[in-house]
């Protein structure tokens, strides 16, 4: 093999361009292609910048030539030449009006055959893919994705330091609090039988800093849960984590609109309007059925439980009378885009998500065109069609149950019959603040109630004197996250910075005083010296960069990914432990065989 010395490389193979014409250049990259026309052979070389052709030509160097027969793909190589103006130009390619011709070539390391095309179209399986992760990054969008998320970091680094904030670290092996999700446990050796977690974020910590003084910080950070995965959540994630002293809500979004917006000028080049819509955790339930809706297209809901009170379909008048409610979508035009087996698709759907079915109308020249269509009276379903601004071709959706199952189910449909329509413009970025979510939320599983966001969020004004006595599941809190195309991007609150208020959020959450000090004493004590009002935000940094990128889940914007089942496929991660480090922790393990 050769090596580069006395080689420097001039630029990256997809900067040439026709100013280079009659330049001597070095490029040093991988063989993606080589076609052999006898006296010529061409190679299409690549490195992080792109392709360029390069040509061998044998009455310009024989030793050149000889030794490009025998490249194979994916080898390395460092080539000297001279840019030419190519003669068939390739509209297609960056650098399709000029190639290189070689005058020196050097083989600095061989290939075998890769196990997956590095090209972007591959179609290979996405297990295939992690397994061979480092193969995979060497395809033009993987390197484009990870270098958009590269100058995300750096817009935002850049834009909060120029705020005035304070990039502080905060510790990976921290004290387990109850905050949601399951903790990573860390065993700890020194201290035998005790364990560290890895943080779910530095939320703690941040309000900790706040009280000493520090005023506004900020830190791109490394997060863990022990949760269930989906396309949109890994084991390990990145938050763009920020807190503020002396800020109410207003504050924090605006600093927040304002990173946004310069994130958007620097990396897509486009302008976003600020400040961004805000809509009350309440109506974006009841209009959307999701408390991050998307809203480039509409499909709200239509609430009829007062229309259908009374009428003649049981399902509906029962639900109404029970306290339930009746809830539909105009799927404008979708009558003859949605055959029966398809609505039936969409009742399945709505299914997995607790609803006992999914009733329908095809408004026809004739009249309505439905299974249920006859338990109701003329003026019933003229009643409910103008309700629904229906016409002639629309298809209406309908769930009667209680509210939790319809927005859920409801909203699910939706979405699915966007997909289906196509309704959700790819080039488009909505941004919204969701506002004055509930502080609780009820776990139905373990017969209590339990935060909606995290214990350190602070009720609105109005609420606090009901935290303990009142309705919990109507108490609201100052939280708000930010919405971008039906994914939340970003959420936070302003914080209780009084400890008598924080006293009483563990107590409505169950604790005793006992054991909120026994988990949370250090932020108790520290609420005794003096707490600065303070809020903040955090903001998912692998989910806003899938969306800038037009990616189908953050495994495409994350170097070295997991699975759906928490593992690496390259690495094998997680393993078994040897016996000698599991005896230094003092653990045993013992997994019962599965049958």
């Amino acid at each position: 093999m050769d090596n580069i010395k006395g080689l420097k490389r001039t630029c990256y193979a997809g900067d040439l361009r026709t100013s280079e014409i009659g330049k001597e250049v070095i490029l040093m990259g991988w063989v993606q292609k080589k076609r052999n026309l006898g006296g010529l052979v061409f190679v299409d070389l690549r490195d992080r910048g792109g392709i360029a052709q390069v040509v061998f030509d044998s009455d310009i160097s024989k030793e050149a030539f000889e030794k490009a027969e025998k490249l194979g793909s994916e080898y390395v190589i460092a080539v000297r030449g001279k840019v030419f103006e190519r003669q068939s130009k390739n509209p297609n390619m960056s650098t399709g009006d000029i190639e290189v011709f070689a005058e020196e070539l050097r083989v600095l390391n061989e290939s075998q055959t890769p196990p997956i095309y590095i090209k972007d179209d591959d179609e290979v399986s996405e297990s295939l893919r992690l397994k061979y992760r480092y193969l995979d990054l060497r395809k033009p969008k993987m390197q484009k994705n990870l270098m958009l998320r590269a100058k995300v970091a750096n817009v935002v680094r850049n834009y909060l330091s120029n705020n005035d904030f304070c990039e502080i670290e905060t510790p990976f092996l921290v004290k387990p609090t109850p905050e949601g999700a399951r903790d990573y446990l860390v065993p700890s050796r020194v201290n035998e039988g005790k364990f560290y977690a890895l943080p779910q974020s530095p939320q703690l910590y941040k309000q900790l800093l706040m009280v000493s003084g520090m005023d506004r910080y900020f830190q791109i950070v490394k997060c863990f849960r022990d949760e269930d995965l989906r396309a949109d959540r890994q084991p390990e994630f990145t938050q763009i984590d920020c807190e503020m002293s002396f800020v109410d809500e207003d504050d924090v979004m605006s600093v927040m609109e304002g990173m946004l917006k310069d994130v958007f000028k620097q990396v897509l080049n486009r302008e976003i309007d600020v400040p961004f819509p805000r809509m009350t955790y309440a109506e974006a339930m009841s209009r959307y059925g999701s408390d991050k809706p998307d809203t480039r297209y509409g499909l709200e809901f239509v609430n009829l439980t007062e229309v259908v009170a009374n009428c003649g379909f049981k399902v509906f008048a029962d639900c109404s009378k029970e306290g339930y409610s009746v809830r539909g979508i105009n799927v404008v035009g979708g009558a003859n885009e949605f055959t029966r087996k398809g609505i039936s698709h969409l009742e399945d759907h709505a299914k997995t998500y607790k609803a006992k079915g999914l009733a329908w109308m095809k408004i026809a020249e004739e009249g309505v065109n439905s299974p249920i269509a006859k338990f109701f009276s003329e003026e019933e379903l003229n009643v409910i069609q103008k309700a629904m601004g229906a016409k002639v071709g629309d298809l209406l959706l309908f769930i009667a149950d209680k509210d939790s199952v319809v927005y859920d189910a409801l909203g699910q449909v939706r979405i699915a019959v966007a997909d289906k329509l196509n309704l959700a413009d790819p080039d488009k970025f909505n941004l919204l603040w969701v506002t004055e979510f509930p502080i609780f939320e009820e776990d139905e599983e373990n017969g209590r109630f339990v935060a909606k966001h995290h214990p350190f969020t602070s009720p609105m004004d109005e609420d606090l004197e009901r935290l303990e006595d009142g309705d919990k599941l109507k108490l609201r809190a100052k939280a708000y996250d930010i919405v971008m195309n039906g994914y939340e991007i970003g959420g936070g609150s302003i914080r209780i910075s009084n400890a008598q208020v924080q006293e009483k959020m563990f107590r409505a959450l169950g604790f005793t005083d006992e054991e909120a000090y026994n988990k949370f004493g250090f932020l108790i004590d520290a609420f005794k010296f003096g707490t600065p009002p303070h809020g903040g935000l955090a903001f998912g940094l692998d989910r806003l960069v899938m969306l800038l990128a037009g990616a189908e889940n953050i495994r495409e914007v994350i170097a070295f990914p997991k699975n759906q089942n928490a593992i690496c496929p390259m690495t094998n991660a997680p393993s078994i432990a040897e016996e000698n480090q599991l005896e230094e922790l003092s653990i045993k393990v013992d997994i019962a065989e599965k049958e």
